[in-house]
């Protein structure tokens, strides 16, 4: 059984009096421990995907369903203790604040956990360590580089244990050296700690990582060669 099973899932909201559907009747699976990615042109419905995976978005019709929870069918105040638990957000800005160090960044979604001090600690402790940064724990962003930024963002992503890791574009604002140090640490993170990865993604370089590349265009999974040519179309 997947872990990430859409079934006939449509999203339609409006822009000004227009109907837009970023998303529309897409099935799509990701088993355990897979790192799949997401490409596509500029309005293909890659970060609406994102964000119906995340529960940040409902869809208007079909199913979500994650390790078991069909995430569509939960009520406002499910679905927020639901994603605080089970997914991991990267997000291509970092949106770390600014005035709190790594390691209070990283801390930020266990507040919202029922868990002591010292739970928390330990945790943060193990999610910087596993990104390579327990010495910049007591730096703050400013401090660090946009890399270390960025692996800070990672951690944070990582502390609560989610069942999956959604990232969106995270080397978009990296150099080419971070950023190949970005996708060798979400790598890792598939197959040393065994999670389960989707990201959005334009660079063909840190698709390379995946396990999985699924292009989609104007809402709906296309095969490669149709993706290629509908990437060469909007260029």
């Amino acid at each position: 059984m997947s872990l990430i099973e859409l079934r006939g899932v449509t999203k339609t909201f409006l822009s000004g009096a227009e109907a837009v559907t970023p998303v529309q009747d897409l099935d799509f699976d990701v088993q355990q421990g897979e790192f799949v990615c997401l490409m596509g042109p500029s309005g293909s419905g890659k970060t609406t995907l994102l964000h119906l995976l995340a529960g940040i978005d409902q869809p208007s019709e079909g199913r979500v369903v994650i390790a078991g929870e069909e995430v569509s069918a939960m009520s406002a105040n499910a679905l927020a203790r639901w994603r605080t638990r089970a997914v991991g957000y990267v997000f291509q800005q970092y949106n770390l604040i600014p005035v709190l160090t790594a390691a209070e960044n990283v801390e930020v979604p266990l507040l919202l956990l029922r868990m002591s001090r010292a739970d928390r600690a330990r945790r943060v402790a193990v999610a910087l360590a596993a990104v390579g940064l327990t010495d910049r724990a007591h730096h703050l962003p400013r401090q660090m580089s946009g890399g270390q930024q960025q692996r800070v963002a990672i951690a944070r992503a990582l502390v609560a244990d989610p069942v999956a890791l959604l990232a969106d574009e995270p080397t978009g604002n990296l150099d080419r050296s971070s950023a190949t140090a970005t996708m060798q640490l979400l790598r890792r993170l598939v197959d040393e700690f065994g999670k389960t990865l989707v990201m959005v993604t334009h660079d063909p370089q840190a698709a390379k990582s995946a396990d999985r590349v699924v292009h989609l265009d104007k809402g709906r999974i296309v095969d490669r060669v149709d993706a290629e040519a509908a990437e060469h179309d909007h260029a």
